[in-house]
């Protein structure tokens, strides 16, 4: 499980000076993700992804959990209430639940990845006035470590917030 920082650069420069420090602190190219205003060239910065920039995590959270609920209910219902001449087992609700629960995950995804990432609306006017968001996935025992180093190698930098989790896929 990785926990992610946020850093405000003043710059795209600041930015890759920044990514390069955290390279040599040894922290992996594809932890690091930037986001910066629309039509702003990042360079060889990895732009932040759908991952990122969308809430498209949270609403498969959301719909798994609706869907898995709903899928329950309508299993239930159809063993314990079946329609005139036709026996359901047991088995009709596990596999209700788990089709609505993935039909929930990957419906209400869809609609997540069209909604902005709600963590990111705080970092909103900051970028829109220049500044690049960097955001870096790193293990809990180095959190410390590297908030320590990009506020002392780069003062400009500011933030340094903390993500609570990040699911382990990404």
């Amino acid at each position: 499980m990785r926990r992610r920082l946020y850093f405000l650069l003043p710059t795209v420069a600041s930015a890759r000076q920044t990514v390069d420090d955290l390279l040599l602190a040894r922290v992996e190219d594809r932890h690091m993700h930037a986001l910066a205003r629309r039509g702003t060239d990042l360079g060889e910065l990895h732009e932040a992804g759908v991952l990122q920039k969308s809430d498209v995590v949270h609403g498969a959270g959301v719909g798994l959990l609706l869907g898995g609920a709903g899928g329950l209910l309508v299993g239930a219902i159809a063993v314990f209430a079946p329609p005139e001449g036709i026996e359901l087992r047991l088995i009709t609700v596990l596999l209700t639940t788990l089709v609505m629960a993935l039909l929930g995950a990957w419906i209400a995804s869809l609609v997540g990845a069209s909604v902005p990432n709600s963590r990111l609306r705080r970092f909103e006017p900051a970028i829109a006035a220049g500044n690049v968001l960097l955001m870096v996935d790193v293990r809990p025992a180095r959190v410390a470590e590297i908030r320590d180093l990009v506020h002392r190698r780069h003062p400009e930098a500011s933030g340094g917030a903390l993500e609570p989790t990040l699911p382990a896929f990404p």
